[in-house]
């Protein structure tokens, strides 16, 4: 069973930095790419990065590219998501998942995680 548990969220200023974090459990976490994805109010969900399985390879939506950066750490089944440059709006409610689920061309169906609030603002 698939357990994802984000963390890291809070409030800060335009121009802060905040890192995300997501503890993974249920599968086998090395061997699976993996995606973040953001919901901001009255919006839908929008995928923000995502990252390869042993981390080589990674992407970025256009909005975040140069601000935020992807990693993992697959001894420890956590991803993370540094975030600097914050914007306005970057506010958003952040999920992590699995790239079968989110990807940069498709965005599968609703969290299954609780995910963990941003919000940028003075």
């Amino acid at each position: 069973q698939v357990q994802l548990v984000e963390s890291g969220g809070g409030l800060v200023q335009p121009g802060g930095s905040l890192r995300l974090s997501c503890a993974a459990s249920g599968f086998t976490f090395g061997a699976s790419g993996m995606s973040w994805v953001r919901q901001a109010p009255g919006k839908g969900l929008e995928w923000v990065s995502t990252i390869s399985g042993n981390g080589a390879i990674t992407n970025y939506a256009d909005s975040v590219k140069g601000r935020f950066t992807i990693s993992r750490d697959n001894a420890k089944n956590m991803l993370y998501l540094r975030m600097n440059s914050l914007k306005p709006e970057d506010t958003a409610v952040y999920y992590c998942g699995k790239l079968s689920r989110y990807s940069r061309t498709v965005v599968t169906g609703p969290p299954e995680s609780q995910g963990t609030q941003v919000t940028v603002s003075s």
